[in-house]
C-alpha cells in the first residue's frame, strides 16, 4: 500500500461514526449539490434507474426523487451507519412519493455488485476522491450504465485544503491531507473509459473559522478527515499543535480562517458502441427498407 493509498476500512469507520453529526456540519456538500441540481435541470433526461453514489444521510437522494418522481433510485454508500441515518430520514419522504421503494446498498464504488446496463444515469456529489483507482471506477460506472445514460458528479481538485498543508507543514513526515486529482486528468480518465465529450466545471469555495479547532471539528464532522495510508498512527501532541495553529494563524485574513475547496463538476453520456462484443464493428445508416 502506497503512502498515499485511501485506507477504505478507515474511511467506513470515520463516515459511519459522522453519521449523526453530518447533516448539521454538510454546509458545503450540500451547497455543491445544490449548483449540480441547478446543471441538471437544464439537461433533458428523465431516468427510470438511478444510482446516487455515496449518498450519505440522504440529503441529496431526497432532491433527485423531487426532480424524477418516476425514477427508481438506489443509495449506495461505503458506511453501513450513512444508510441507516438515512433509512431514519426517510420516513416523510415515502409519504411525498407513495410507492416508491426504498433502495439501499452497502458498498464499494469501485466494484459495483450491479448487472452491466442496468442504470439510466449516475449521479455523485463528493464522493469519488475516495477511489483509489479512479480510471478503473469510471470503466466499472461505464460497465453498469446503459446507452444513453448519463453520468454526473463532483469531486475534489488538488487545491482542496491547501491551507492544511501550510498548517502541517515541518510538523512531521506524515501525510495530513488526501491526493486529489486535477480536472483534466479526470476528463481524459472518462474518455478512455468510453465517455464521451464529458463537459469539465471547475470553481472554488472557502469557508471560514474562528480557530484552528473548529476547522477540525467540522472535517471530523463530516468524516472528511485523512485516510491515506502514511497518515500520522498516534495521537497530536501539545507541541505539534501549537505548531499547526501557528502556521495556520499566518492565513487568517479580515479576522477569520479561511478552508479551501476546489470543486469539480463533470458529466457525459454513454455513447452507443461502436464494436459488437466480439470486436466486430457496428455500422449504423438511416436507411429504411
Amino acid at each position: 500500500m502506497n503512502e498515499f493509498e485511501i485506507d477504505k476500512r478507515e474511511v467506513r469507520r470515520a463516515f459511519s461514526k459522522a453519521a449523526t453529526s453530518y447533516d448539521a456540519a454538510a454546509v458545503l456538500q450540500r451547497e455543491v449539490c445544490s449548483r449540480m441540481l441547478e446543471k441538471l435541470e437544464i439537461i433533458k433526461h428523465q431516468p427510470q434507474q438511478l444510482l446516487d453514489v455515496g449518498s450519505g444521510t440522504g440529503w441529496g437522494t431526497r432532491q433527485l426523487g423531487g426532480l424524477y418522481p418516476q425514477a427508481d433510485i438506489v443509495s449506495l454508500d461505503i458506511a453501513i451507519g450513512m444508510l441507516q441515518a438515512a433509512r431514519g430520514t426517510a420516513g416523510w419522504w415515502k409519504k411525498l412519493f407513495a410507492g416508491k421503494r426504498e433502495n439501499y446498498l452497502c458498498a464499494d464504488v469501485e466494484a459495483l455488485p450491479l448487472a452491466a446496463q442496468s442504470l439510466d444515469m449516475v449521479w455523485s456529489n463528493l464522493a469519488v476522491q475516495w477511489c483509489n483507482d479512479l480510471p478503473a471506477t469510471f470503466v466499472e460506472l461505464h460497465r453498469v450504465m446503459k446507452t444513453d445514460g448519463l453520468l454526473m458528479f463532483s469531486t475534489f481538485g488538488p487545491d482542496t485544503l491547501q491551507e492544511m498543508r501550510v498548517a502541517f507543514n515541518g510538523v512531521d513526515g506524515y501525510n495530513h491531507v488526501n491526493r486529489f486529482v486535477d480536472m483534466h486528468d479526470i476528463g481524459d480518465m472518462m474518455v478512455a473509459a468510453g465517455f464521451a465529450d464529458p463537459v469539465m466545471e471547475m470553481e472554488k469555495i472557502t469557508l471560514t473559522y474562528n480557530d484552528v479547532k473548529a476547522v477540525m471539528q467540522d472535517l471530523r464532522s463530516i468524516g472528511a478527515h485523512n485516510a491515506t495510508a502514511g497518515r500520522s498512527p498516534g495521537m497530536m501532541g501539545k507541541a505539534r499543535w501549537k505548531h499547526i495553529v501557528q502556521n495556520y494563524e499566518t492565513l487568517r485574513h479580515d479576522g477569520k480562517l479561511p478552508a479551501t475547496f476546489e470543486i469539480i463538476y463533470g458529466h457525459a453520456w454513454k455513447p452507443a458502441p461502436k464494436t459488437t462484443t466480439d470486436g466486430r464493428a457496428i455500422i449504423r445508416t438511416n436507411f429504411k427498407l
